[in-house]
């Protein structure tokens, strides 16, 4: 075990492991994208079992290192720690945003590109306004929005214009079809209906996020990004009703909130969970007993307006225990802190890689099964790190939101349909969950039950 020439240091990797590290976690998922996803990196990932890999190198440190945290063999200036221990994690988490602040200098390179005054990379009393703001929005402590209802009808309404497509297209969905749905869903819901068709809009998001993969070594698109959130001013001036456009023009602002910075995270977030709807169809057509288990909720919940459909959420927070869309969840530390290895440095980059968590196959009996139980039993993972939606004070404040729009789509598609994964062989439920499930080239065939 190697430690700094102080004795109170915390252990750190040599040299070596710190390029290993590099190379099985950061390079993969940078690849990937960060910030947008790379479509065939992601295909190319999930063939070569490159998260997984990942997850063993993290596991393989644990064995030698202990609880850590541990410190990577970094240059000077840019100390960056790995966390391994689940107490860790949960310290981390739980003491955000001090010490371990979520405007990581990295995080904040990336966004900067077309949101750089939203609360994520915000700190100090800037932050605290700022996720005032999202909170009171979104409604973070709510069950279900007091907008449920509506999203819930925006949600059938793109659905059966989706299924009809379905149709015609001999009952067959693939990514694209359904991406272009999710799309018009997400502006509706945050924007207004006046917004439903505005894929200029996305379009001109999704060129800001290409450019925020590359963080500090892309100039950005500054003219892209002006007319992007003059736009989004736009729509919030229009305050819709019936969308969190309208929510936002009601609640109390001031110079520091930035409404039209907090509103691209918006969009953005439901990007990936419009990935996790898609993999949770596919986890439930490959668990028929599942899929069962789905349709008898659907059917206990028919005519109600906005229900809480608690076991198709449970499949929706599989998807992403299984397949994280935050792998790599940043934290910085704002002054020096003590653990029991030794003390951390003032201005560390701490990672929490949810993978290694949600898949330590050491300690989680069914870490690679599809286990939708694990979110309706309260104490069945216990104090174990599952973040879905990060955790602790920093923990995402639409995640209500999104369990809403993402069950209801899934309840609105499974309702009296069978789904079926072509080929059927993608995903069997005999066997472990792969370590990455590429969205982007699922297909399924679609009939009638």
């Amino acid at each position: 075990m190697t430690r700094d020439s102080t004795s109170n240091s915390l252990p750190r990797a040599t040299a070596g492991e710190t390029l290993a590290v590099m190379g099985d976690v950061f390079v993969p998922n940078i690849a990937k994208g960060v910030i947008i996803r790379r479509p065939k990196v992601v295909g190319l990932a999930e063939k070569l079992g490159l998260d997984e890999r990942a997850v063993r190198r993290l596991q393989t440190l644990n064995e030698k290192y202990g609880s850590g945290p541990l410190m990577l063999n970094t240059p000077e200036g840019k100390p960056m720690a790995l966390i391994l221990d689940p107490d860790h994690a949960n310290r981390v988490l739980n003491e955000t945003p001090e010490p371990f602040a979520t405007a990581e200098w990295a995080k904040r390179k990336a966004l900067e590109h077309f949101e750089p005054d939203m609360a994520l990379v915000s700190h100090g009393p800037e932050r605290a306004e700022r996720r005032r703001f999202n909170e009171e929005v979104l409604q973070s402590e709510c069950p279900v929005h007091g907008l449920g209802a509506r999203f819930v009808q925006v949600v059938e309404q793109e659905a059966d214009e989706l299924l009809t497509r379905v149709e015609r297209h001999e009952g067959k969905l693939d990514w694209d079809m359904f991406e272009a749905t999710w799309n018009r869903v997400v502006r509706r819901v945050v924007l207004g209906d006046t917004a439903r068709d505005d894929q200029a809009l996305t379009e001109m998001l999704e060129k800001l996020r290409s450019a925020a993969n590359w963080a500090f070594f892309h100039p950005g698109h500054n003219r892209v990004k002006d007319d992007f959130l003059e736009r989004i001013r736009a729509y919030l001036e229009r305050g819709e009703e019936g969308s969190l456009a309208g929510e936002i023009a009601r609640t109390p602002t001031n110079e520091t909130t930035q409404p039209e910075h907090q509103v691209p995270q918006y969009l953005f977030a439901f990007d990936p969970a419009g990935m996790a709807t898609f993999r949770a169809l596919a986890l439930l057509a490959a668990h028929p007993n599942q899929a069962e288990r789905a349709q008898a909720e659907i059917a206990d919940h028919a005519g109600h307006p906005a229900p809480r459909l608690e076991f198709l959420r449970s499949c929706l927070l599989e998807s992403l225990r299984l397949w994280p869309t935050t792998p790599m969840v940043l934290r910085q530390a704002t002054e020096a802190t003590e653990w029991e290895n030794g003390t951390m440095p003032a201005e560390t980059s701490i990672l929490i890689l949810a993978p290694y968590f949600h898949r330590d196959d050491r300690h989680l009996n069914e870490a690679d099964r599809f286990n939708p139980d694990l979110w309706l039993e309260p104490d069945a993972a216990g104090d174990w790190p599952l973040i879905p939606f990060s955790g602790g004070t920093g923990i995402c404040p639409g995640r209500r939101v999104v369990q809403t729009v993402t069950s209801h789509m899934l309840a609105k598609l499974l309702r009296g349909r069978e789904f079926q994964l072509n080929p059927p062989t993608r995903l069997l439920s005999s066997k472990p969950m792969p370590p990455l499930l590429n969205n982007y080239d699922l297909e399924f065939k679609v009939g009638s039950r």
